[in-house]
């Protein structure tokens, strides 16, 4: 059986995708924070499953848990990582909680999942990043999903320089209708999390470098970078 490791399943896509792998054959390791909503996803899937506290905003210790449910489960071959927080205009406060989380966070478990496949000779690492990544829309939640798309683009450098089978995907998802966007005005192509996980599922299968969800979203991060800045701005003003 296939073991795969999903990181923040506590909802949205992560819960989805853990659902999805489960219902493909997977033995799936769900970690997040809240325990009590990924018990419930648990019983849900029925199917052999591994559950372990981890939370971003503790990188080390975050690190650690990640290896131990590594060490738990025996030969995990993909590891997702998903969490990440988000806020429309927050104050420093809030800023900084997301560059510790979509930042520190996701580079600390990122970089021990990469450090294991390389131990391991092979493995698929994914992370979930964003169409926010390619202009500053939401200054530092648009900076740390660059980071964490270039992040990706550097571990998938190493591997192909140590010359070994490690695939990494960026998955760039537009809006999702999840607890992150809920009330959020002006989504458009707005995606459930079922479908999102799907179109996920399916590049991971495909072991593609790169992914837009969903697919439409190609279109507009590419419009995203040529647009000149002036003209960016203007209909990000507008929409406002």
């Amino acid at each position: 059986m296939s073991k795969a490791i999903v990181i923040g399943t506590s909802s949205g896509i992560g819960r989805a995708l853990a659902k999805l792998l489960a219902a493909n054959g997977y033995e799936v390791g769900l970690a997040g924070r809240r325990v009590a909503l990924m018990e419930q996803l648990r019983r849900q899937i029925g199917a052999p499953t591994h559950l372990k506290l981890m939370d971003l905003a503790e990188p080390q210790e975050a690190r650690q848990r990640l290896g131990e449910l590594i060490e738990e489960m025996g030969d995990v071959e993909l590891i997702v990582v998903n969490s990440g927080v988000g806020h429309t205009d927050p104050p420093w406060e809030k800023e900084l909680e997301i560059i510790q989380v979509n930042v520190t966070g996701f580079a600390a478990v990122a970089n021990r999942a990469m450090t294991y496949f390389v131990e391991r000779g092979s493995g698929h690492l994914v992370g979930i990043s964003s169409i926010s990544a390619l202009r500053g829309l939401r200054a530092a939640y648009s900076a740390s999903k660059a980071f964490d798309s270039t992040y990706l683009e550097g571990l998938r450098l190493k591997a192909d320089r140590l010359g070994l089978d490690i695939r990494v995907t960026d998955v760039k998802p537009g809006f999702v209708d999840t607890e992150m966007t809920a009330g959020r005005q002006g989504m458009f192509w707005v995606a459930t999390a079922e479908q999102a996980a799907r179109q996920i599922f399916a590049a991971i299968r495909k072991k593609k470098r790169h992914v837009y969800v969903t697919r439409r979203w190609r279109l507009m991060g590419w419009l995203m970078k040529v647009l000149p800045y002036p003209i960016f701005s203007l209909i990000v003003s507008r929409r406002r």
